[in-house]
């Protein structure tokens, strides 16, 4: 049935135009190709719809009937199509976004947050994950991602970069006695403290950190052995002093002003991490996500500090 529903639509448009020439000029496809439409349309039913002539066309009873119900499908069809190309000029709708937990209380939520205020129809949520989700399979319209890229399909937008500080409590640093200056002449001290990790970071962690002033640089492996699956709970565990743990820039400078977290390296360097936006939306991005990109976009410069 589905095939002739173009048809059915045809059909409406003679009626209304009130001839097969005018709705042919109408559509802009030749007279011949929409009577045979028409007629395979009523061989199709095994009705006749319009009785015909050189001067005039009526509808039959069947065909009254049929119109009506065409009309409906015109309407609908017409609707479908304004509320679709409406919504690409005032943002509406559901939105879904995941990110990591580091950046959803700094970034994402304000964002989002800012958004729904100036365009309150959009309905969104957001889901906090340090594991990378399936896009299509969990129905994702925006992954905001941390790290290096591979090559894909889906799209991909540089959002920014943060560094990365490798700290611990006061607690902790008076009790391994990790000072600074013992580190530095003696790094792979480090390797035989507790190391504090997400999940997703694996039984092996490795840091290459790059001195201010000589452009030297230090090269750290560790083996975690204390594990936890969000960030938020690496900060606390840590601010616990229960070892040493890489925590963004971004989330450890207020910890550092309350006394709460030393950065283990001041004069030392972690290489940049960047952020992207990745949807599955090809071709034309609808206006949500568009938005919320540019939005989320905005929310990182102001922040985070890039490097």
């Amino acid at each position: 049935m589905m095939k002739y529903i173009r048809h059915m639509l045809v059909f409406s448009r003679i009626v209304e135009l009130g001839s097969i020439s005018a709705a042919a000029n109408d559509l802009g496809i030749s007279k011949s190709v929409l009577s045979q439409q028409l007629k395979t349309l009523e061989q199709e039913l095994g009705v006749l719809l319009l009785k015909r002539t050189t001067r005039q066309q009526v509808l039959t009873p069947v065909g009254q009937d049929f119109y009506q119900q065409c009309q409906q499908i015109n309407v609908l069809a017409n609707q479908a199509w304004d509320n679709a190309r409406y919504a690409q000029q005032e943002p509406s709708g559901t939105l879904s976004i995941s990110a990591p937990h580091a950046l959803i209380e700094a970034v994402i939520s304000p964002a989002i947050g800012s958004l729904v205020s100036r365009f309150n129809k959009i309905i969104p949520s957001i889901y906090a994950s340090d594991q990378r989700v399936d896009l299509m399979d969990d129905n994702i319209d925006i992954a905001v991602r941390v790290g290096e890229l591979p090559s894909s399909d889906y799209k991909q937008q540089l959002l920014g970069s943060f560094r990365e500080v490798l700290c611990a409590s006061p607690e902790y640093i008076q009790r391994e006695n990790l000072s600074v200056g013992q580190l530095k002449n003696n790094p792979e001290k480090l390797l035989a403290c507790d190391y504090v990790a997400n999940r997703w970071q694996g039984k092996s962690v490795s840091h290459t950190l790059t001195d201010n002033n000589s452009g030297n640089t230090i090269e750290l492996a560790f083996k975690p052995n204390r594990f936890n699956d969000s960030l938020n709970a690496v900060i606390a565990m840590v601010k616990s002093g229960a070892g040493i743990a890489l925590v963004p820039d971004f989330i450890f400078s207020p910890c550092k002003q309350k006394g709460e977290l030393i950065d283990i390296f001041p004069d030392f360097l972690l290489p940049a991490v960047p952020v992207y936006a990745v949807h599955a939306f090809g071709g034309q991005t609808p206006l949500n996500v568009k938005l919320a990109v540019d939005t989320i976009k905005k929310q990182m410069k102001q922040a985070v500090n890039f490097p």
